[in-house]
């Protein structure tokens, strides 16, 4: 049997994937769609109290992802670890 490719992508699934914190991604998102001129296509598509899912492929999850990865805090590769 072949697995059929999921139509939708979760928030869950992005922060699983990137191993991003799901509270703090929500809040991004949340602050993201409040700007309907940098993120239109994000601010049409968000419904309150609904999940954030979006359509594979959609603009509305290029813009979340590019919401994420503009405010999201990188860590560098040579940042030492405190211990």
């Amino acid at each position: 049997m072949d697995k059929a490719i999921p139509e939708e992508v979760t928030l869950k699934q992005i922060c699983k994937e990137r191993k991003l914190d799901p509270r703090l991604s929500r809040m991004l998102l949340r602050e993201a769609v409040k700007d309907a001129k940098k993120y239109p296509n994000l601010s049409k598509d968000r419904a309150a109290r609904a999940p954030w899912v979006w359509a594979k492929g959609s603009k509305g999850l290029e813009e979340a992802l590019a919401a994420l990865n503009a405010t999201q805090p990188q860590k560098s590769p040579t940042e030492k670890v405190a211990k």
